[in-house]
Parts: structure tokens; C-alpha cells; sequence
């Protein structure tokens, strides 16, 4: 069974994105759920076994914080064998397992995973029925459409297969995997799967203010809706989003705020083993909007490590 969610807003898996301490701010923030950065199956099953030797868990790979859940881990891989491995281990740590087909990264496809699974009916329930017989906790699935435009339908197919083998929660993010990010997410698309869906949906895709989530949710009549790219560097918006829904307003936060979250991220990243290059990362998506932004991103990228890039950021908030 599901988990209680504390709001409708959840926190989407971003690859070099949803580290831990971008996980737990949303969390802190109003995000009523957040997933993992997606894990491959056989790198669980390889750390697990490293781990083991060192007296250490999974968790010391898939870092995460108790404060965090409702949590859900995102695996991706379509070797049944390795899948229930995989599923098995990291099962005790996590509120929810989430499955990937989505992905559109050609590195990730190229291996039969994420996106490219949406072609393979099979092999797909194959997956489903692996996943959900390996473990009690609930298994969710995000997907895409399809691969191409001309099947972008086939996301109803493997719904109904989904739900037919116990899948709990469906988010889609309306794209074909051929589209990455570019054009506009087709939000009629999660109206027809509602439709045809007896599980909660989640939609997902172009959700940038709290009006847009809203405006998705009266759209489609989607249960929950995640939000990715929307979130990067504003993890103030599950607080306005969840405020917005109930009273129809919300707070409005200046860049010196959005400054002072970074500050704050910067802070919870030191309990974890992030690198460098994905804080750096971060620093830039909390700077947009700003006047001289490219400016003081020149400054992030060419920084060489935590405290160049603390000095960095206090000049620019003293400066703004």
C-alpha cells in the first residue's frame, strides 16, 4: 500500500539533480514526495556486494537522510534476474520502488532500459510481474508515450499491463522518449490515462509555478503532480504550489531568499558524498533570473572547490 503524502507535489528524479540535500530541502519545503537519482540495477547488486565486505549497507551508495521519506528509490535495468536482486536489496531502506521507462538518454536506451522498454510489451509485464513479486513495499513506474510520434500511444498499453500486475502508482511525463525535453509535454495525454486508470496518476512535465500545477491538475484530474526541471534551484515552489492549491495564494520569494537556500543546500551537502561538479551544477540553477547571471556563472564554473564557491556566492548576494 501506498504511503500517506504530506501534499500533491512531488519532487521528480533527476539524474546529477536529486542528490540528497536537494532531496531533503524540497522535503523541508512541502514536497510531498521525492525519488532517487535513477540507480542501476547492477551497480546495486556490484556495491552491495563491495559494501558487504566493509560491514556497510546500500545506504552508504544510495545516500538518503530519515528525514526524507515518504522515500522512493528509481532502478532501472531490464535483466529480470539482476531486477529482483536489485529490488530485494534495496527494500528495506525504501518507503517506495519506482521503475524507470522514461529515460531518453541514448546511453540508457542503448542497454534495452528506460525509454526503450516502451516497445517491449513482453519483456515489460515480464519486468512488472518481476518487480512486484520480489518485494512487499509498493512499486511505482514512470514513463514516457511512447519512443516516436507515430507511437505515441503505447503508454496505454503498458498502463493497463502495469496495473494488471500490481503497479500502485503511474506518473507520466507526456513526451515521446524521440522528444527529450524539447517542445511542450501534452497534457491531454495524462487526462486519457486517468481515464482509463483505476491507480493514482501523477502527471509530470513543464510544471514552472504554482499556477501551472494547478492548471494540470483541473486539466487532467491527475492525483499528484511531480515536478523536475521546474524545481531546479527553487525548492520554494512545493511550498507555493501546496499553499496555492488550498487557499489560492501563496509567498513570493526574492533572489536573496533563493540565495539563502543555497546557502542552506550548501550546508546538507557536506553530510554526503556529492561531487563537486553536481554542486557547481546547482549553484548555476539557484543564479537564474539574476541581473548579471551569466556574469557570476563564469565565476561558479571556474570555481575549484567548496569554499572558492561559498566566497563566490556571498559576493553576489551582497550585491544584489
Amino acid at each position: 500500500m501506498l504511503p500517506r503524502f504530506s501534499s500533491r507535489a512531488f519532487l521528480a528524479p533527476m539524474a546529477g539533480v536529486s542528490d540528497p540535500a536537494l532531496r531533503l530541502q524540497c522535503k523541508k519545503l512541502g514536497a510531498g514526495l521525492v525519488v532517487t537519482e535513477f540507480t542501476n540495477i547492477h551497480s546495486i547488486i556490484a556495491k552491495e556486494k563491495e559494501l558487504k565486505e566493509d560491514k556497510k549497507t546500500i545506504q552508504s551508495f544510495i545516500e538518503y537522510s530519515e528525514s526524507e521519506r515518504p522515500l522512493s528509490v528509481q532502478l532501472f535495468g531490464s535483466n529480470l534476474e539482476a531486477l529482483e536482486k536489485a529490488a530485494k536489496i534495496v527494500e528495506p531502506y525504501f518507503d517506495i520502488i519506482d521503475y524507470n521507462m522514461g529515460c531518453p538518454a541514448p546511453h540508457v536506451t542503448r542497454q534495452m532500459a528506460g525509454g526503450a522498454l516502451l516497445q517491449e510489451s513482453n519483456l515489460t509485464q515480464q519486468i512488472f510481474s518481476t518487480l512486484v513479486g520480489a518485494v512487499k513495499k509498493p512499486v511505482t513506474l514512470k514513463f514516457r508515450l511512447g519512443v516516436t510520434d507515430a507511437s505515441r500511444y503505447l503508454f496505454k498499453d503498458i498502463a493497463e499491463i502495469a496495473e494488471d500486475e500490481g503497479i500502485e502508482m503511474i506518473t507520466l511525463h507526456p513526451r515521446t522518449v524521440n522528444q527529450g525535453y524539447s517542445g511542450d509535454a501534452d497534457w491531454k495525454m495524462i487526462k486519457e490515462l486517468k481515464q482509463i486508470s483505476s491507480i493514482p496518476i501523477v502527471g509530470n512535465g513543464d510544471i514552472k509555478t504554482p499556477e501551472d500545477a494547478k492548471e494540470m491538475i483541473d486539466q487532467t484530474n491527475c492525483d499528484y503532480v511531480m515536478i523536475g526541471r521546474g524545481a531546479m534551484g527553487n525548492p520554494f515552489l512545493f511550498e507555493q504550489i501546496k499553499d496555492y492549491l488550498k487557499t489560492g495564494t501563496y509567498n513570493q520569494y526574492s533572489f536573496k531568499d533563493k540565495l539563502d537556500s543555497f546557502f542552506e543546500y550548501l550546508h546538507l551537502t557536506k553530510q554526503y558524498k556529492i561531487k563537486f561538479a553536481n554542486i557547481k551544477g546547482q549553484a548555476m540553477r539557484f543564479t537564474k533570473g539574476l541581473s548579471h547571471g551569466s556574469k557570476l556563472r563564469l565565476q561558479i564554473t571556474s570555481s575549484k572547490n567548496i569554499e572558492e564557491l561559498e566566497k563566490i556566492m556571498k559576493n553576489a548576494y551582497q550585491q544584489n
